[in-house]
């Protein structure tokens, strides 16, 4: 779908490897999707640190020269989608910073819920913020804690911190990975050579060779120390409450995220889709690319044929940022051009991952349509978004959310389709599996983990 959910971010970290600023680099470029609005790198030789961070995507930000820049064995970075803070360079990651302790550099991608409160004492007490970010009220909690060691000052701040966050936290010598307790965000570690990398998604490993390991559990911190195994730390409780939405929106599909491959979890989202909501048509087409994977298992279990019959141009940027609607409209037409003559005259079935605002699925069923089919009928992979998260997806307000505030027959007379069904509930909980009190489902549901 035309992407109106704006990404999270995404973490990655290489301890103990010669070439740790490049393989992050590579990380972060296979991580992309999760952020395109900021990258940047922060390594480490023991001695020093040196960071390079700006607006753009990865390859816009970094090349050879700056990579050989960022010298040393260990190396975290961060590809930006603002969920918490400004639209500016100082918002971008790692956060880095010196303190009495020496240097420390932090990447999050999450959300902390009680960030305000966090930085109003901090401020009453003295502290000076350098960016409207949540992340940097890790910094000063860490750096004005009581404690002696840096492992028991991030211990120490993580407890003081609620809502979403997987960290990695580099020191001039160490490497700490840290996951909240419901485990939101997903954060996994992996072998490569003697060394270790840490990363948002599976994907990343693929590209370099790297050997996944495990997920990091939910509570859980990894220490990782030159000439020892990675040290395991249950700081707290694991209460499981994965975010659901990894699986029907934003990983990559290739990436196995909470120990499952969301390529396979997509196309069962599109086979429970077909048995909730069948009817009669010729063919059966993703909005590309998001739809691909459950339009394919809609097809399969229907039997109705699979046709790519819109075609996506991946060269287009993104079309919220134009100033005037009707250069928007005339990206969405851009970016996605239907195959006419295998569209004209017939009964289609298109499918999506979500509906958001509803103002690009109207344009898709319009642009169908104008293209000849005889009838569009939208079916959504996905239950209906009635509420926005808070735990690290910058959705719009609750009365921007078509489907919080129309009724399922009011929304397929806006999108002009001809009949419309999403995904239940209890479908996706069928299609993902797993216990469902592991999942957190607010952007479905309302039903908030945290306050």
């Amino acid at each position: 779908m035309q992407r109106e959910l704006n990404e999270e971010c995404a973490v990655a970290g290489v301890f103990n490897h010669k070439d740790a600023s490049k393989l992050t680099y590579f990380a972060l470029f296979s991580l992309q999707h999760r952020g395109q609005e900021a990258a940047g790198i922060s390594s480490s030789d023991g001695k020093k640190m040196h960071t390079i961070k700006d607006r753009g995507l990865v390859t816009q930000v970094f090349d050879d020269v700056k990579l050989t820049t960022l010298k040393g064995h260990m190396a975290v970075g961060h590809t930006r989608y603002s969920t918490a803070g400004d639209d500016s360079i100082l918002d971008a990651q790692p956060v880095y910073a010196r303190y009495d302790l020496g240097e420390m550099a932090i990447v999050h991608n999450g959300n902390l819920t009680n960030a305000q409160s966090i930085r109003d004492k901090l401020i009453s007490k003295g502290a000076i913020f350098q960016t409207f970010m949540d992340t940097e009220n890790l910094i000063h909690l860490i750096a004005k804690s009581e404690q002696g060691k840096l492992v028991e000052r991030i211990i120490d701040a993580v407890n003081k911190i609620e809502g979403a966050y997987s960290l990695i936290i580099q020191s001039r010598s160490k490497m700490f990975a840290i996951r909240d307790p419901h485990g939101f965000r997903p954060l996994s570690y992996a072998k490569i050579g003697e060394g270790y990398m840490v990363a948002s998604e599976t994907c990343a490993y693929d590209l370099v060779g790297a050997e996944y390991v495990r997920d990091i559990l939910p509570g859980e911190m990894l220490i990782f120390e030159k000439g020892m195994e990675p040290q395991s730390l249950q700081i707290m409780p694991s209460t499981p409450k994965h975010c659901i939405f990894e699986y029907v929106y934003f990983a990559r599909p290739d990436s196995n995220v909470y120990e499952q491959n969301v390529y396979t979890l997509r196309k069962k989202m599109g086979i429970q889709l077909a048995r909730e909501s069948a009817i009669d048509a010729d063919m059966v087409i993703p909005v590309p690319d998001g739809g691909v994977p459950a339009a394919i298992g809609y097809s399969q279990a229907s039997g109705i044929p699979f046709e790519m019959a819109i075609m996506r141009n991946h060269y287009v940027g993104r079309t919220f940022i134009e100033p005037t609607q009707e250069i928007r409209d005339l990206k969405v037409k851009m970016k996605l051009s239907p195959i006419k003559e295998m569209i004209q005259g017939k009964r289609i079935i298109i499918i999506d991952d979500s509906i958001v605002r509803g103002t690009t699925s109207r344009k898709i069923v319009r642009m169908l349509k104008d293209a000849g089919a005889k009838e569009v009928h939208m079916r959504i992979s996905s239950p209906p978004t009635t509420d926005p998260c808070f735990y690290g997806v910058d959705t719009p307000n609750k009365d921007k959310l078509i489907a919080a505030n129309m009724s399922l027959d009011e929304i397929r007379d806006y999108i002009g389709a001809d009949s419309l069904a999403y995904l239940s509930v209890e479908g996706l909980y069928a299609s993902v599996g797993g216990e469902k009190s592991h999942y957190c489902t607010a952007c479905f549901t309302g039903e908030y983990i945290t306050s």
